[in-house]
């Protein structure tokens, strides 16, 4: 089903217009982009607002991009993208110039458009899809703007909330529509400086829909809009403005658009996206004409996947736009048949992105996802788009915000929390680059609410409580929940466990080498929450432990940390008296205990790499002042994330709060790495003193409640 392309020029170009529309991507292009790009005219890095040391072309920008095994516009299985280098001394990379480098080296690009949804838990799906689809690699997404819904707000459903979230927490730069029909200078001033003081620095100019009220607006024109914002802002922001292939359906006719189209460029637009279309012919005509009147800036294709009858026929209707015959013709007798309809819709628009990539006419492809994402990410695939084996930069998620460009180190206890760790460190002026440096009391935000929607986890009530059980009865019964995580095991109920409440997501590669050791850890009550095996010097593109640009070498000390019970505790203090090369700390939930014999401002590394002509970095650390901040937030979460699924004196409920209560949270470093790691060893002595004691961890229910009662009466005598 669908149209066959079986023509040897899929583009339908001849020579000479498939020149004027590719004109861009040399010599134009390095005379135009100079000033977006931070280069001389010969091509030389610019040193201007940077330190000379800076000035290197390997390591300048946060996307700079490796040795890659694929280059040009191929079209096919999906592809290992090259890593990008987020060495010691970055340097924030605009759009604009990402934009520019992917057309100098000929890899095509996509990028997707979601809009704000109407529901605090829809921006949570939201934000699930957002970290799903950011695995492929788009080069941005952009979040639309509407009105009606107070898109500058604070709500969790605004537009400007929504991009910051898409920005810090999912990890993807990211462009925020912005209309003006309807707005003063001083509504746009606001929402620009609010866009400003939240790292948002892409901004797509529209004069969007007149609003019905007929309100006055101080910009009639999106090019008013974009000079202000120029004006206003200077280069600060990279804009964006609309084309249309078909001209705009209130134009007077389609070259006096092409003229204002024209106008908005000149007004300081960096690249178009252009309306969505149908036919790639459409599109080649579109960018020849562009040409010929003068417009040298990039212009991306908008592509809407038909996905299903009523969302091409709203969809039209709203853009005014006509389908051509042919494609009605196909799709009108599958109206009724959603699912054919898709897979039409996914060959469609596959086969017209594949002639506008083979034409060299398209830098990249911009896809208007209606908020769905399997059309699309089948789409993406299908072009050798998506980024099947993506390199780290670093063993953490980075944020592409210019605020924590440089942000280079993190206290590896919130590996597996980023968002949380953002959250708390948002407010933060400057990021650690290069060094932790000396802990004294760093300023952490406060986190008092575990339920925000970029923190929230992504599964409902119902199903954690599928996973975790809907009751609980025993000690046991939450061991073997951490268990069955571990082990990739589905639960008594024949219900896969895929998160914890310490982790929404399933295990990582490098805890899987591990995951064995652990699982029978849990099995037995010592629950870990945080690991990482040593390393010493693997490859840094390795799958499992690489980070970094190729050509550099991965180490690691053995990491753990886990939550013990009051009487291991106290054994364990004196196994570790043992072991000279493990650092440990120990704390409580009040914090009245905090035993540990490392230094207190003190930070030790726990993850570095090597890498050819640059300094050591170390991306992640065990902090003792950080670890008494992230104290409260893991035995925080017992209770917010696990306990409070179950009614207020409850069983279940009173077994977690007790654990919280009881249990004490340790960190181990065995920071002899070029050696098999002792961490195993001293946790094997800590369960075999349960064996000779015979003092198995309460399993019953009443017996451990009444493990919280000893705890306040030891205190004293365990800090001795």
């Amino acid at each position: 089903m669908g149209i066959e392309n079986t023509s040897e020029n899929p583009s339908g170009l001849d020579s000479s217009v498939k020149e004027k529309c590719c004109s861009i991507s040399q010599t134009e292009m390095n005379g135009i982009t100079n000033r977006e790009r931070g280069r001389n005219s010969d091509g030389s890095i610019s040193c201007t607002n940077m330190s000379s040391r800076n000035c290197s072309e390997s390591s300048i920008y946060c996307s700079d991009f490796e040795d890659g095994s694929d280059t040009g516009n191929s079209v096919g299985p999906c592809r290992r993208r090259r890593t990008s280098s987020c060495s010691t001394y970055q340097h924030y990379q605009p759009l604009s110039e990402k934009i520019l480098a992917r057309i100098e080296s000929g890899e095509p690009f996509f990028s997707l458009e979601f809009f704000p949804p109407r529901t605090r838990s829809g921006a949570a799906n939201l934000l699930a899809r957002l970290d799903r689809m950011r695995q492929g690699g788009p080069l941005f997404c952009d979040i639309t703007w509407h009105p009606a819904g107070n898109p500058g707000g604070d709500s969790e459903t605004s537009s400007m909330t929504i991009a910051w979230a898409s920005l810090n927490y999912s990890g993807l730069d990211t462009m925020l529509h912005m209309t003006s029909a309807g707005a003063t200078v001083a509504d746009i001033d606001r929402h620009l400086a609010k866009a400003k003081n939240m790292g948002i620095r892409n901004i797509l100019a529209l004069r969007g829909d007149r609003l019905e009220d007929g309100n006055p607006s101080d910009f009639e024109y999106a090019t008013m809009l974009v000079k202000h914002i120029r004006k206003t802002y200077g280069d600060y922001f990279v804009i964006g403005v609309a084309g249309y292939p078909a001209g705009h359906p209130e134009a007077p006719s389609y070259d006096e658009d092409l003229k204002y189209l024209k106008e908005k460029v000149d007004a300081g637009a960096d690249f178009i996206i252009t309306q969505l279309f149908f036919k790639p012919e459409v599109f080649f005509k579109f960018v020849n004409d562009c040409r010929e009147i003068g417009i040298r800036v990039p212009i991306i294709p908008g592509v809407m996947p038909i996905q299903s009858y009523d969302s091409l026929r709203h969809i039209v209707k709203l853009s005014k736009l006509e389908v051509p015959q042919e494609i009605v013709e196909i799709v009108e007798p599958l109206k009724h048949n959603d699912e054919a309809i898709r897979n039409y819709g996914i060959h469609q628009a596959s086969e017209m992105i594949k002639a506008m990539f083979q034409s060299g006419v398209a830098p990249g492809v911009h896809f208007y996802t209606l908020n769905r994402e399997v059309a699309t990410i089948s789409i993406i695939k299908q072009l050798g788009l998506w980024n099947c084996q993506p390199q780290r930069t670093l063993p953490w998620k980075v944020v592409p915000s210019y605020r924590r460009c440089q942000e280079e180190i993190r206290p590896i206890f919130w590996s597996t929390r980023p968002n949380a760790y953002i959250h708390r460190t948002s407010h933060w002026d400057d990021f650690p680059n290069g060094r932790w440096g000396s802990s004294e009391s760093p300023a952490f935000g406060d986190l008092r609410d575990y339920y925000l929607f970029y923190l929230k986890s992504k599964s409902t009530k119902e199903e954690l409580l599928e996973m975790w059980g809907h009751s609980i009865d025993s000690y046991q019964d939450v061991w073997d929940v951490f268990y069955h995580y571990l082990m990739g095991l589905p639960n008594k109920n024949g219900v896969k466990i895929t998160k914890i409440p310490w982790n929404d997501e399933e295990l990582c590669p490098e805890t899987t080498v591990i995951s064995d050791r652990l699982a029978c850890l849990n099995k037995r009550g010592i629950l870990t929450i945080n690991s990482q095996p040593n390393v010493n010097g693997v490859d840094s593109t390795d799958p499992i432990h690489g980070w970094g640009t190729q050509g550099g070498y991965i180490y690691k000390k053995a990491y753990l940390e886990f939550f013990v019970s009051a009487r291991r505790m106290q054994n364990l203090k004196e196994i570790l008296t043992q072991y000279s090369q493990i650092n440990y700390h120990i704390i409580n939930k009040n914090g009245r205990f905090n035993f540990t014999n490392a230094y207190r401002h003190c930070p030790i590394a726990v993850t570095w790499g090597v890498f050819p002509g640059r300094e050591i970095i170390q991306p992640t650390v065990v902090d003792p002042e950080s670890f008494l901040v992230w104290k409260d937030e893991a035995f925080g979460l017992w209770t917010e994330q696990w306990a409070k699924l179950y009614p207020e004196g409850s069983k279940s409920r009173q077994i977690i709060e007790s654990i919280a209560n009881s249990y004490y949270l340790v960190n181990l470093v065995d920071n002899d790495f070029p050696k098999e790691t002792v961490l195993w060893e001293v946790l094997d002595k800590l369960l075999s003193c349960d064996d000779r004691n015979h003092e198995e961890e309460c399993l019953s229910t009443d017996e451990s409640l009444s493990c919280s009662d000893e705890v306040d009466s030891q205190l004293q005598r365990l800090s001795v």
